[in-house]
């Protein structure tokens, strides 16, 4: 609690010093580029409240957990603090170049993909706001076309996957820029259409287009694929953990296995996170290995062993119940399917050859959940918990397997 106490005041510390450097760094670049008292002071106070709201805008997403977030931003709060800071310099400096040359479009995709979609579309509008008003002749027409191109990438690429083709969205946002780059010169600048006209256009859609390619290039090698990778180690059946908890306790391995299976058929049939349930499923009861079971005294297997955070966090909310006030659908996904199994696994080891009517057994486990207010605190829904059910309850086969 205290270290979490300390990591909260070191970035509100840093939301502050990044609050002040934007206000400083408009303000400066307002006065030696000669602006008037007045333009210098609207500069500032603009640059200050889009900073303001931003910031306000992350406390509130921290607030939801990681699930305010995404990719694995909640845990890497850094990376959106210094891309904004870069950003907030290359936005004054904008202010120096042609307003058709500016690569907001690729920057509103950066925003949004190191924070969320409504904290990147509100801090590229922001960060286009300051390029205008520092320009020399700036007009909302700039402002509107940045925006508009800037929130169309962003419902583009907003669910990047490992699997995901980056062509398509590629192209419509450059198409889409390059339209409004061209509306722009004709119906805000009353300019002819022309072979010249389309240079500028061309160049801009040309540094984007290189801007989006390495970035996404770099997302997906460090970003989607790593936490990917990490989780096709861990949830590999011969991973070294699984390995010592089989030659230990094959009970207890095969249990492991078998909630693994039901566990991942929920999540896969509801969209759950379903490699993080597979995970819990798996390591749940790893400090069999030592004799122990509670939290503090299991969790150094997990970060020994470089398991992701979003893991670590559904491993802790299921072995302490109490670090919680509500209790995740994974958890509750977890929680059905060990008690399937293990009461199934329980029954053939009386009797081998009895007869086992699953879906009794099911709505007496489900019904029981009810009756004792183990739903109360549950972030689930009726149809969710009935789909629970009903998934469960057509893997009759697989309990066969299990005799």
């Amino acid at each position: 609690m205290e270290s979490e106490q300390k990591i909260d005041l070191k970035h509100k510390l840093l939301y502050g010093c990044l609050f002040l450097f934007t206000g400083l760094s408009v303000f400066a670049f307002s006065f030696f580029t000669g602006k008037s008292y007045e333009a210098i002071l609207r500069n500032t106070i603009v640059s200050l409240i889009v900073t303001g709201t931003v910031i306000f805008m992350l406390f509130d997403a921290y607030g939801r957990g990681s699930e305010g977030f995404s990719y694995d931003n909640f845990y890497h709060r850094n990376r959106f603090i210094i891309v904004y800071a870069t950003f907030v310099v290359l936005a004054c400096l904008f202010g120096l170049v042609p307003d058709q040359f500016w690569p907001y479009m690729s920057f509103f995709v950066i925003l949004g993909l190191f924070s969320n979609t409504e904290i990147g579309l509100v801090s590229g509008t922001g960060l286009v706001c300051i390029s205008v008003m520092l320009e020399e002749n700036g007009n909302f027409g700039v402002a509107f076309m940045y925006v508009i191109a800037g929130a169309v990438a962003l419902a583009l690429f907003r669910d990047l996957k490992e699997n995901t083709s980056i062509g398509y969205p590629t192209a419509i946002s450059l198409m889409m820029q390059a339209l409004l780059l061209i509306a722009f010169s004709v119906l805000f600048q009353n300019r002819t259409l022309s072979i010249n006209l389309l240079i500028l256009p061309i160049l801009n859609l040309m540094l984007n287009l290189i801007i989006l390619l390495i970035f996404l290039n770099i997302f997906g090698v460090y970003i989607i694929r790593k936490s990917n990778d990490m989780y096709m180690d861990i949830n590999d059946t011969e991973f070294p953990l699984l390995i010592r908890l089989k030659e230990m306790d094959k009970d207890e391995y095969f249990r492991a296995i078998h909630t693994a299976y039901l566990s991942e058929r929920i999540a896969l049939g509801l969209g759950f996170n379903d490699r993080a349930v597979k995970n819990c499923s798996y390591y749940h009861r790893i400090g069999i290995l030592e004799g122990k079971s509670q939290w503090e005294d299991v969790k150094h297997f997990y970060e020994d062993n470089k398991f992701p955070k979003e893991a670590i966090e559904l491993l802790h909310e299921y072995i302490d119940p109490k670090s919680t006030k509500v209790k995740s659908k994974e958890a509750l996904t977890i929680n059905l399917s060990e008690t399937v199994i293990a009461s199934i696994m329980y029954l053939l080891a009386k009797n081998k050859d009895m007869k086992i009517d699953y879906d009794q057994l099911i709505d007496k486990i489900f019904d029981k959940k009810e009756d004792e207010g183990e739903l109360k605190n549950c972030d689930v829904t009726f149809r969710e918990y009935d789909q629970m059910r009903k998934i469960l309850k057509k893997e009759k086969l697989y309990y066969d397997f299990l005799r």
